[in-house]
């Protein structure tokens, strides 16, 4: 579906209660009991929580950094990875759903972690600085492919990709040519240096230049043509330091938020270490406020990723309505993208 057509339309999600009684076999409707996700209708889940919410549409094209895009946190780090090393993972995960799951619910960006491992690039969490067998997940080529090939079959899709990245020089770019990505590439040269608007989501697409790259490392920028993050983009702070109510510190390598030389803006809302059980509550009300907070932070910006958890789970809304809400105030000035008028940017809302 189109990118600029359908922004986010996210179909999925969720029926969260535990016990199934009435329905099974694919027949349970929102908020009916279910004990697994067969239970369900398709697009929906069965989880520990209470609510579902629905996805978001916007109908014109706009540039790049006037839209929201869901975030995965270490969309990586997946609850079951298929084991990879001769010895049992020992480490924390931060999704539930494989990358094109991620993708195919709505996600349009990925926080991916990038490691020199075993020979090859791998996604992996670090312990001192490097990635062991007991905290690596996979190969980053199985991941980069799934990525290729949601590309390849949603062709006005655009997917954003922020590495934390621990890669040595030209590794990144030959396992991105080998997960035949290159062809997607957003080049360095077509992005604002000073706060400019990116450019219109239908040109990107119209171009074929659908993948954006942004890496930790600034040397890359200038050897291999990999956006350095810091340049284009201001960042809270990650972890249990950015969750503390009504405040909204940048991280330590992002230059202030308010910083308008720097035309996107990402917002973190995960804690340190991540819990199931906790995200419910985290990806609910809390989300809403802290992106609240980091708007006036921000000089008034509304952020353009939001990077969570788990980011099915919620008590009622969650993810997906902190999309629906940025989208709302990017793109109209109204509190959710369902309430803008049909071809309006200009504080239009139906009631």
């Amino acid at each position: 579906m189109s990118l600029y057509q359908n922004l986010l339309l996210i179909t999925a999600i969720s029926a969260f209660l535990s016990i199934a009684s009435a329905c099974s076999d694919g027949q349970c409707k929102l908020l009916d009991e279910c004990s697994s996700d067969g239970d369900c209708e398709a697009g929906l889940y069965c989880f520990a929580c209470q609510q579902g919410f629905s996805g978001s549409r916007c109908n014109n094209s706009l540039p790049f950094n006037k839209y929201a895009f869901l975030t995965t946190h270490n969309a990586y780090a997946i609850d079951g990875y298929p084991l990879h090393t001769p010895v049992p993972r020992v480490t924390f995960t931060n999704q539930e759903d494989m990358i094109t799951d991620q993708l195919n619910n709505g996600a349009r960006a990925l926080m991916l972690d990038t490691y020199d491992f075993d020979g090859d690039v791998w996604m992996c969490h670090s312990f001192g600085g490097q990635c062991h067998d007991i905290t690596a997940f996979g190969p980053a080529i199985d991941y980069l492919k799934e990525i290729e090939a949601f590309l390849s079959a949603n062709t006005e899709e655009i997917v954003t990709l922020i590495l934390e990245d621990y890669v040595g020089p030209n590794g990144l770019t030959k396992v991105f040519t080998d997960a035949g990505l290159m062809k997607y590439w957003f080049p360095v040269s077509n992005m604002p240096k000073n706060g400019e608007d990116w450019p219109l989501v239908s040109d990107m697409v119209a171009n074929n230049q659908r993948l954006l790259v942004f890496t930790s490392i600034q040397s890359k920028e200038a050897s291999e043509g990999i956006a350095y993050q810091w340049n284009y983009m201001v960042e809270n702070q990650y972890g249990d330091g950015g969750m503390q109510a009504g405040s909204c510190p940048n991280r330590a390598e992002s230059s202030g938020l308010d910083d308008k030389t720097k035309s996107l803006v990402l917002v973190n809302y995960f804690h340190s270490m991540s819990s199931k059980e906790k995200t419910c509550e985290d990806n609910s009300g809390d989300l809403i406020n802290m992106l609240r907070t980091c708007y006036a932070a921000a000089g008034n910006r509304w952020a353009n990723f939001v990077a969570v958890d788990y980011y099915k789970r919620s008590e009622g809304g969650g993810s997906f309505q902190a999309v629906d809400t940025l989208n709302g105030k990017l793109l109209c000035g109204c509190d959710d993208i369902h309430a803008c008028v049909v071809g309006s940017t200009s504080g239009a809302c139906t009631p």
